[in-house]
C-alpha cells in the first residue's frame, strides 16, 4: 500500500479522497490555487502545495507543476478525484514515466473512452447496443445536414468527442438549429477538452439517464456495483441522483450490469469506472463510459456498503477486490442532491460569493460531502458545486422525506443555492411517481414562482486579542509549501492592543467581509437596460449596434462556473448600445445592451 497520496484536485472530492487515505492509514498531500489558499481540503492535508494563480489552466490544469509538486512532496501516487486531469491519457502516462502511480486506469483505457467517437466504435464492435448516430468525427456544418437528412433526422443532438458532464452536448430539434448546436458543441468541446470535434446521435426527447458503476483489479476481475438514475438534469447536468433506478428490476439489471462489464473488459479497464447509459422503454443503450470516480458515487456506496473510493487506491496499489460479484447486495435506497451556487429561478445562472453562517443536516442516514465551511468563497473560477446531500432509507418514499427533512435543516448563509429548488422538486407529484421530472425543470414560471430566501448570517466575528502576551495562529507559505505556524509573545504591530483598534490588513483568520450586492432582475435591468445576470467573461455576441432583435433573440454567450449562458433579448427593438466584446469580463448588473423600441 502507499505511504503518501497526492490529490489532483479541489473542493469536495478532494476532501472526500483525504477521507479515505486516512482511514487506509496514507499520508495526503494537497495542491491549491491562490484563490484555493483558504479551502478546507487544505487545511486539511498533511502536506499543501501551491500550484498557482486562480485559472484552472494556471494551476490544477498544469501538469507540469503537478509533477514537482508529486516530487517534493515525495508522493507515491496520484488521485485525480473528477474533472480537471481525471481523464487526461496524457497526465496518466506522465506520471507512469516518472514512477508515480496513476489511482485510475491506464492511460489506453482513459484513450480509448476519452473520444466518445472511438468509444462508440470499440462498443459496436464488442456488441453493446449504442444510441442510434455516427461513430466518426463529422467534419463540417455541410457533412453533419447531410448525414442527418440521409439517416438520422431530428431532433438530433450534437456532441464534442472529447466531453463529458454535460460540457459540449447540444440539441438541433430542427434543421434552422443546426448551425448554433453544432458550433457550440465544437466551441466547448475546444475548450473544455481540447478537441473541437463533434459527432452525431439520435436525440431521444425523454430517456432515462441510468449508469451502471464498475470496479475491475489488476488480476482480471471486474464486477458491477448495481445502476444508478441520474434522470433529474438541466442543460444535460445531473441534479439528484438515485440508487437503485426505480425503473430497472433484477432482470434488467442483470443485463445492464453485464453490458457494462464487458464494455470495462473490452479496452481492458482497472480501477472504478461508470458506463451510462440511456433506457428508453425496455431498449438500453451505451452512451459513454466515465473513466474515473463519479460524483453521485456516494447513493451507491449507500445502498451497497463498498466504499469505491477506497477499492479504486487499493487496485491501484496492486491489490485484489475486496468482494466478489455475489457479494453485491444492494439494501435500501439512496438519494443525492447536488447543492450547487445556482439560483434556479433564473434559469439556474451561476451564483457564486461568500458563505455566511454554515450548518450541515445530520441524523440518521445522512451524508454531506462537502468542501466548504463559514466564510469559504464560492469562486466563478470553478464549478458551482458546494456540497453534496446524500441520504438512506429502506425504500424510495421514506429516503426522499428523510432528504426534505435533510434540505431544511442545510443551512448555508448569504449564498444563493439550489436548496430550495431541491426541496420542492422532491415534493411533487411527478417525483413521487419517478418520472424524469423534465417537464418542471423547463417550465420556467413554475422555478420562477419558488420562493429562494437568503438565510442572513448570525456568526459574531471574533473578538480581537488585547492582552499584552497573545498566541496566534499563521498560515506562511515558503518556496511555495504550506506550513502552518504559532507565534507566543508580544502582539504585531497590526494587532489590537490595549483597545486600539487594528492597522489595515490585520486580523489574520478572521472572515473577510461581506460583498456588497449588485441589483440585477435577471437578465432584464429594466426599461430597454439588459443587464447581467451573473458574473462571467462574454464568449459570444450574437448581435451587432442597430441591428433589429426579437424579444428572445439570442445577444450573446457568457460563460460563468464552467457553464455556458445564452443571455436573449427581453424586448423587441434595436440595439442602440452594445458595451460589450468576446473575452470581456462582467458582473451581475452590469449592462450588457441597450434595446430601444421599434417606432
Amino acid at each position: 500500500m502507499f505511504s503518501k497520496v497526492l490529490i489532483a484536485n479541489r473542493g469536495e472530492i478532494a476532501v472526500r479522497v483525504m477521507r479515505a487515505c486516512e482511514e487506509l492509514a496514507i499520508a495526503t498531500v494537497a495542491v491549491y490555487s491562490e484563490l484555493d489558499r483558504e479551502a478546507p481540503h487544505v487545511k486539511r492535508a498533511d502536506e499543501a502545495f501551491l500550484l498557482g494563480p486562480g485559472p484552472a489552466a494556471e494551476s490544477y490544469l498544469s501538469i507540469e507543476k503537478l509533477l514537482d509538486a508529486v516530487r517534493r512532496s515525495g508522493a507515491e501516487a496520484v488521485h485525480p478525484g473528477y474533472g480537471f486531469l481525471a481523464e487526461n491519457a496524457a497526465f496518466a502516462a506522465a506520471l507512469g514515466e516518472h514512477g508515480i502511480t496513476f489511482i485510475g486506469p491506464p492511460a489506453s483505457a482513459i484513450e480509448a473512452m476519452g473520444s466518445k467517437t472511438r468509444a462508440r466504435e470499440l462498443m459496436a464492435r464488442a456488441g453493446v447496443p449504442i444510441v442510434p448516430g455516427t461513430t466518426a468525427p463529422v467534419q463540417t456544418l455541410e457533412e453533419a445536414a447531410r448525414l442527418i437528412e440521409e439517416t438520422i433526422g431530428y431532433p438530433v443532438a450534437v456532441k464534442a468527442a472529447g466531453g463529458g458532464g454535460g460540457k459540449g452536448f447540444r440539441v438541433a430539434v430542427d434543421e434552422s438549429r443546426l448551425q448554433e448546436a453544432f458550433e457550440g458543441a465544437a466551441r466547448e468541446g475546444e475548450k473544455f477538452f481540447s478537441d473541437p470535434t463533434v459527432y452525431l446521435e439520435r436525440y431521444l426527447p425523454d430517456p432515462r439517464h441510468v449508469e451502471v458503476q464498475v470496479l475491475a483489479d489488476k488480476h482480471g476481475t471486474v464486477i458491477h456495483l448495481g445502476e444508478r438514475d441520474c434522470s433529474v438534469q438541466r442543460r444535460h447536468q445531473k441534479l439528484i441522483e438515485e440508487a437503485p433506478a426505480p425503473a430497472v428490476d433484477a432482470p434488467m439489471r442483470e443485463r445492464i450490469g453485464r453490458i457494462a462489464t464487458e464494455a470495462a473488459a473490452a479496452v481492458g479497464y482497472t480501477g472504478a469506472g461508470t458506463i451510462e447509459g440511456l433506457l428508453q422503454g425496455s431498449d438500453y443503450f451505451f452512451l459513454e463510459m466515465n473513466t474515473r470516480v463519479q460524483v453521485e458515487h456516494c447513493v451507491t456506496e449507500m445502498v451497497t456498503g463498498i466504499d469505491i473510493v477506497k477499492e479504486g487506491i487499493r487496485i491501484a496499489a496492486g491489490e485484489p477486490l475486496s468482494v466478489a460479484q455475489d457479494d453485491v447486495v444492494l439494501r435500501g435506497h439512496a438519494i443525492e442532491c447536488r447543492i450547487n451556487a445556482e439560483d434556479a429561478s433564473k434559469n439556474f445562472a451561476p451564483a457564486p460569493g461568500t458563505i455566511g453562517a454554515y450548518r450541515e443536516p445530520a441524523g440518521p442516514g445522512v451524508r454531506v460531502d462537502s468542501g466548504v465551511g463559514p466564510g469559504s468563497e464560492v469562486t466563478p473560477m470553478y464549478d458551482p458545486l458546494v456540497a453534496k446531500l446524500i441520504t438512506w432509507d429502506v425504500d424510495r418514499e421514506q429516503a426522499t422525506a428523510r432528504m426534505v427533512r435533510a434540505l431544511r435543516e442545510y443551512d448555508i448563509g448569504e449564498l444563493k443555492t439550489l436548496l430550495p429548488f431541491h426541496e420542492a422538486i422532491l415534493q411533487t407529484r411527478q417525483w413521487a411517481n419517478a418520472e424524469t421530472c423534465r417537464d418542471l425543470i423547463e417550465d420556467r414560471q413554475w422555478l420562477k414562482s419558488l420562493a429562494f430566501p437568503k438565510v442572513p448570517a448570525t456568526k459574531a466575528e471574533a473578538e480581537e486579542p488585547g492582552a499584552d502576551t497573545v498566541e496566534q495562529s499563521y498560515t506562511v507559505e515558503v518556496s511555495g509549501k504550506r506550513f502552518e505556524v504559532k507565534v507566543i509573545g508580544p502582539p504585531f504591530a497590526g494587532a489590537a492592543l490595549n483597545g486600539a483598534g487594528p492597522l489595515a490588513g490585520a486580523g489574520i483568520g478572521r472572515r473577510p467581509p461581506r460583498r456588497a450586492e449588485r441589483s440585477g432582475r435577471g437578465g432584464a435591468g429594466g426599461g430597454d437596460t439588459l443587464s447581467s445576470p451573473l458574473q462571467g467573461t462574454v464568449l459570444k455576441v450574437a448581435v451587432q449596434p442597430g441591428a433589429s432583435v426579437e424579444e428572445g433573440a439570442l445577444v450573446c454567450v457568457i460563460e460563468a462556473m464552467k457553464m455556458e449562458n445564452e443571455i436573449t433579448a427581453h424586448k423587441a427593438g434595436t440595439v442602440a448600445e452594445l458595451p460589450i466584446a468576446i473575452g470581456s469580463s462582467v458582473a451581475t448588473g452590469d449592462t450588457l445592451a441597450v434595446i430601444t423600441s421599434s417606432g
